[in-house]
């Protein structure tokens, strides 16, 4: 496939070929049916609550459930909902999940990925180097975040953020942003001719921004990036009131995506290179190092350091992880290919360095953004491990899940270093469904709690659990939630009741995101006493990043990461010790 396809998948694909008639042909997001999904709640309390608070939510249940009563008729709004629209569930998750958040981007929503480390330690290194559709058990998959992803980017307002895409326009954009010491660049991907630059004047391009960007830009304008929402969005409408500073934001929003050339970082252990790499991923690592070099709100930021560390970040929005690290084993795979082409004697002009006009309130504001960066800096503790006594492989050969193992032994590390359960998320692709987004797949339930008590119980024999995905709840329950906002009526006590708030903190937050390329993605708890759990399962071995906020004396990501692994060995041993499931 040629990088042109990638760079322009809007116009090439999406009208009205195939992309179209395959999203045509997929499913609409169903409804769960409502008693269902409570009976489903009530077992997902059962671990969580005392058997006091689970009575007092059976008594609320029962009363929502009353025929004719309010579960009922917000059922009906949200059936009414489903028929009218493409997927009911997708505006209203982008608008909750994500735009209407007001925490910033920065480890709080925005996940970092980190790739292999690449072998160089110079600048020379660092500037050199359609979609098939997806299936997941014979079920076609949407395909529609691949296109949210390239000439996109968040937008602050006010009280909710947006997403601009001008990969939709009629002419789309054909240059990418270039940022090195804080110095953002417009370079143009595409000769005159509507021809792609070859890797060769690429370089050379690449090579004219490092040598005109030498000296550290005094002032971080991307900085200001990282910031609370509502705070961004007040320094945002003051910058923009400049015409040249409009430009210069319009520029960064509209290019294909952002290559961020990171300046050289303090050296650290191999041991602990993978967890330093994951947070140069994540923000940068302060106002002294490289979070200045970043536009955290472009949907897609390359990261190549110059000492070999290389990755990318990427804002939420949009995508989630699947579709991006996807993305990445296509870019991986490319880069391994001899490029064949002879470059063109033409001389290149020079890119256009984008300007910025600093006014006193400012350089306030980025003052104040450095200072709020720093502290989420020395906040946030991430620990990558590669898990390497085995990997998909051990599951497999006695016929598990791969994910559903490193599940419950994540249920295991927390419950030894805790004594009870958490509220646990694990993200659910909902790509069989048209705009379907993502549900929660949770793993705390009563068999997991009763695996873990009997795993270090010497009294008990063990035997083995099965679980069974049925229809998840969630996304249901948010919308039943919704539809009575929207329908202006009063809050159903079920939904204001202790047990829910319980259920809704996710202490332990976890995404698998498999990729061919021997990788890891990273991001931030999503509650101040959790954990974030990102995993990729390779064949023989396991990648982990675990990340906890040192603010908070309960967690801890290097004890959970270690517990992680003693539980995977420990459940290695006790299948070893059982018959094999029969082929």
């Amino acid at each position: 496939m040629s990088p042109c396809s990638l760079v322009r998948p809007v116009s090439a694909t999406m009208i009205p070929g195939r992309y179209l008639a395959h999203q045509e042909g997929l499913p609409k997001l169903p409804v769960p049916p409502l008693r269902q999904t409570c009976e489903r709640y009530l077992a997902v309390l059962e671990p969580l609550v005392s058997e006091q608070e689970l009575e007092h939510t059976r008594k609320l249940m029962a009363e929502f459930l009353t025929p004719g009563g309010a579960g009922e008729r917000l059922q009906k709004g949200l059936e009414r909902r489903a028929h009218k629209m493409e997927n009911w569930l997708s505006d209203w998750w982008l608008q909750t999940a994500y735009l209407d958040f007001r925490m910033p981007v920065v480890v709080h929503s925005s996940p970092g990925v980190v790739l292999p480390r690449l072998e160089f330690s110079d600048r020379q290194g660092q500037i050199s180097e359609t979609l098939p559709v997806e299936y997941l058990g014979g079920n076609s998959l949407c395909m529609n975040q691949y296109y949210q992803v390239l000439c996109s980017c968040r937008v602050p307002g006010p009280r909710r953020d947006s997403v601009v895409n001008h990969a939709r326009a009629k002419r789309p954009p054909t240059f990418i942003t270039v940022v090195h010491n804080y110095q953002f660049f417009v370079l143009e991907v595409y000769s005159s001719d509507g021809s792609l630059l070859t890797v060769d004047q690429i370089y050379m391009q690449l090579e004219k921004i490092w040598n005109s960007s030498l000296q550290t830009n005094k002032e971080p304008i991307g900085i200001l990036t990282s910031q609370h929402r509502n705070t961004w969005a007040k320094a945002y409408a003051n910058l923009i009131k400049d015409k040249t500073n409009k430009e210069s934001v319009q520029a960064i929003q509209k290019s294909i995506f952002t290559v961020c050339l990171d300046a050289p970082v303090p050296r650290v252990s191999d041991e602990m290179y993978r967890s330093r790499a994951a947070l140069q991923m994540l923000h940068g690592g302060g106002s002294r190092w490289n979070s200045g070099n970043r536009w955290f709100d472009k949907t897609l930021q390359f990261i190549i350091g110059e000492d070999g560390t290389c990755g990318l970040s990427y804002e939420h929005a949009p995508a989630e992880g699947p579709p991006i690290v996807s993305m990445v084993d296509h870019v991986v795979e490319y880069t391994k290919k001899t490029e064949m082409v002879r470059t063109p004697l033409v001389p290149l002009p020079m890119p256009q360095k984008l300007r910025f006009n600093i006014t006193p309130e400012i350089k306030k504001d980025i003052e104040k953004a450095k200072q709020n960066m720093n502290i989420m800096v020395h906040d946030l503790d991430v620990r990558v491990i590669v898990f390497s006594h085995f990997g998909k492989n051990v599951p497999k050969s006695h016929k598990m899940s791969p994910d559903a193992f490193i599940q419950v032994a994540l249920q295991l590390a927390y419950f030894r270093m805790y004594q009870r359960c958490c509220s646990t998320y694990e993200s659910a692709s909902l790509r069989m469904f048209r705009l379907g987004r993502t549900d929660t797949i949770r793993s705390a339930s009563i068999d997991s709690l009763n695996f873990s008590r009997t795993m270090d119980d010497p009294s008990k024999p063990v035997s083995p659990t099965t679980a069974i995905r049925g229809e998840a709840i969630d996304r249901h329950l948010l919308g039943l939630r919704l539809q009575a906002i929207e329908d202006l009526v009063s809050m159903p006590k079920v939904f204001m009741d202790t047990s829910y708030a319980v259920a809704m903190h996710y202490n332990l937050s976890t995404s698998q995101v498999p990729a061919k390329t021997d990788c890891v993605m990273c991001f931030g708890p999503v509650v101040p006493d959790g954990y974030g759990v990102c995993y990729n399962p390779m064949e023989e071995h396991i990648n982990f990043a675990v990340s906890a906020f040192n603010s908070c004396s309960e967690t801890n990501a290097a004890r959970l990461a270690q517990g992680l692994e003693d539980a995977l060995l420990d459940m290695r041993d006790l299948v070893e010790q059982m018959p094999r499931a029969k082929l």
